[in-house]
């Protein structure tokens, strides 16, 4: 495993560590959030890039096509699945 894959892994394990459950048992995280946290800007290159990416394989979702900062601070990312 290597590249995306193994980028997919630790944003599984971001949002794990950052997340807070849902009523569905999901961890969900706004997007302000989640690009201003040392962890993410140190990990990712282009944190968005990782999310739609993530969104391609079903394991995040969120509304919209773009996420931009600060307009899109309060949209909630949803971890879907846990592995790939």
């Amino acid at each position: 495993m290597g590249g995306i894959e193994e980028e997919l892994v630790q944003l599984i394990d971001i949002l794990h560590k950052m997340g807070t459950l849902n009523a569905s048992g999901q961890p969900v995280v706004k997007y302000g959030d989640f690009v201003k946290d040392p962890v993410v800007t140190n990990t990712f290159e282009a944190p968005f890039g990782i999310l739609r990416s993530a969104r391609k394989r079903k394991i995040v979702a969120f509304d919209g096509e773009l996420l931009l900062s600060p307009v899109h601070d309060q949209v909630n990312i949803t971890l879907l699945k846990d592995t790939l």
